[in-house]
């Protein structure tokens, strides 16, 4: 990847005074690590007997209320939570709760439902939790079934693109709506990769890896590529150029389809597009750096809105050769961090406001956090994650597990109700293992999916 020198003055400009600030550095000099992360452990723990009590084999708990909601099924359960856990409980040597997970899955998932799923969601979450979980304890049947799932979801390839229908049924095949966008066609092939490569059977890699190539092939001639296209004619239906939702996860598979598969195309294609997104989307302000929407024929500035969902983008940054960058972007989410505790849904670098006061239980910062602590075992790294997790047990714990927010604004937070799928997957995991000395992760080669899901790194006995 190549910069001109413009770009490489500013981020170093940007960038100066990163350094870990005293407070930050004397708070983590007196840190339990290891203490930090069996409490992370023991409320892992306590969170899943909760649903294991009050939500066993549903798809989602509301931690306020002790009832369940069904997702990806309207009107059916599939266990999501149960199968995001697995691999999480594993790592945490949480055994007899892993187990019991296991055979749920064994003797009761059945995919074998008239009922409709977005196939994005479904690979990310059930897919790769099930081959997590295969891979972790070596289980033949949890592979049998997430290839059950990939054979329900094939009809969803069938474009002129290659792009996939956002929507198919599990029972008969029947697809809907065309108009997708690059993280929900372009955030497949870690988990179909790796299908492939566990089966034998590489129409799952072929299917999966096509739509990152129709994404690449169809960006701007600034190298940008906006957040909706559609599946049947190829043509963009959007101009707004993000990391954030929409597109977030897209970079991360072009990269860890290079980390995970040795795709060496793929990693030119992530070059590419991240010279476009540092030439034209990298913002310097007072209060830091940010990657602004902006217009992907142009590169006009659109709004100063961030996603939260785009806090994930400096860990990636990092892993992909920009570490400086990737910090100051870390750093830049991490002081909204300490100013509102948890994050909003949404925040406006120009003004220093919320614009949506919500927050989903949200993992990004963390997940980032821990990408860049991998690569340089920074403690000011943790202590953004220690940060996060403390604050998480004071504002989203409630009687039945954790709970997202309705506004993080109040003090107290005032909670929702809502426990997402992911949070078994991830911030937990990303906790666990940077506050943890785990011996059964691969701290040196690893790849986590965007979902946190590890396809490569487990360490078995």
């Amino acid at each position: 990847m190549r910069f001109d020198r413009r770009w490489l003055l500013r981020g170093s400009l940007g960038c100066a005074g990163l350094a870990m600030a005293p407070s930050v550095a004397a708070r983590s000099a007196k840190r339990d690590w290891a203490a930090l992360g069996e409490a992370v452990k023991a409320e892992m723990a306590w969170a899943f007997d909760q649903y294991r009590e009050h939500a066993w084999g549903k798809d989602e708990i509301k931690p306020v209320s002790g009832t369940t909601s069904s997702f990806p099924l309207k009107n059916a359960h599939l266990g999501l939570s149960l199968i995001e856990a697995l691999d999480t409980l594993w790592l945490m040597g949480l055994d007899d709760r892993f187990q019991a997970g296991v055979d749920w899955v064994k003797a009761s998932l059945d995919f074998d439902v008239d009922g409709e799923i977005s196939v994005f969601e479904t690979t990310i979450r059930i897919l790769g939790g099930l081959l997590s979980a295969h891979l972790a304890c070596g289980d033949s049947v949890l592979l049998a079934k997430a290839k059950d799932l990939a054979d329900r979801m094939l009809p969803a390839f069938d474009t002129p693109t290659g792009l996939p229908w956002r929507y198919v049924n599990l029972r008969t095949g029947a697809v809907r709506d065309p108009l997708t966008n690059p993280a929900e066609a372009g955030t497949l092939l870690s988990e179909w990769g790796t299908l492939s490569r566990l089966t034998g059977d590489r129409r799952y890699h072929d299917l999966a890896r096509a739509p990152l190539t129709t994404l690449f092939e169809k960006r701007s001639k600034i190298d940008l590529v906006p957040v909706k296209i559609n599946a049947l004619t190829g043509q963009w239906a959007d101009r707004r150029a993000t990391v954030g939702s929409y597109a977030d996860s897209y970079y991360e598979y072009l990269w860890d389809a290079w980390a995970l598969f040795g795709d060496a195309e793929c990693k030119a294609m992530y070059d590419v597009l991240t010279g476009g997104i540092v030439r034209h989307q990298l913002v310097w302000t007072h209060g830091g750096a940010w990657i602004a929407d902006v217009d992907f024929e142009t590169g006009e500035i659109l709004t100063g809105e961030q996603d939260e969902l785009s806090a994930f983008y400096g860990g990636l940054l990092a892993q992909g050769g920009m570490p400086a960058t990737g910090a100051a972007l870390v750093e830049s989410w991490a002081k909204v961090q300490d100013r509102y505790g948890v994050l909003p849904e949404a925040y406006d670098y120009q003004t220093g406001q919320p614009l949506q006061k919500t927050n989903a239980l949200r993992p990004e910062l963390a997940d980032a956090a821990f990408n860049l602590w991998l690569l340089d075992r920074d403690e000011r790294w943790r202590e953004v994650c220690a940060v996060h997790f403390e604050n998480m047990l004071a504002a989203n714990k409630a009687q039945y597990g954790y709970t997202d927010l309705a506004d993080v604004t109040t003090n107290p937070k005032r909670q929702a109700d809502h426990c997402p799928g992911y949070w078994w997957s991830e911030q937990m995991k990303y906790y666990w293992l940077i506050f943890a000395d785990c011996p059964r992760f691969d701290y040196r080669s690893n790849v986590l999916t965007t979902e946190g899901n590890v396809l490569k790194g487990f360490v078995r006995g």
